[in-house]
């Protein structure tokens, strides 16, 4: 079993800035890829970036540029750094964790970017 918690979100305007933490505990040596997903009022969870055990990273074309996915494994947490927010990256941001086969989810954070 796999227990993600994330945090770090909030309140910020357009061109700001926040840091968001996936903290991870329990079987956390089985963690393979890891993945922050967003979903905005009415829409469906879509993925934001992604990073495998390796480091190997990719990004939702919406993002590129502004976000970056990184993970501490020594800290065993997941970070994700926005950049540049706008309103419509207004959404619930979760942590995914796949693990022996298992997909994991964090309970959200929200992130508000008001114009």
């Amino acid at each position: 079993q796999v227990q993600l918690v994330e945090s770090g979100g909030g309140l910020v305007q357009a061109g700001g800035s926040l840091r968001l933490s996936c903290a991870a505990s329990g079987s956390i040596f089985t963690i393979n890829a890891m993945a922050w997903y967003r979903q905005a009022p009415g829409k469906q969870r879509g993925l934001v970036a992604a990073i495998s055990s390796g480091g190997s990273t990719n990004y939702a074309d919406s993002v590129k540029g502004r976000f970056t996915i990184s993970r501490d494994n020594a800290k065993n947490t997941l970070y994700l750094q926005m950049n540049s927010l706008k309103p419509e990256d207004t959404a619930v941001y979760y942590c995914k964790g796949v693990s022996s086969g298992s997909t994991y989810w964090g309970q959200g954070t929200q992130v508000t970017v008001s114009s």
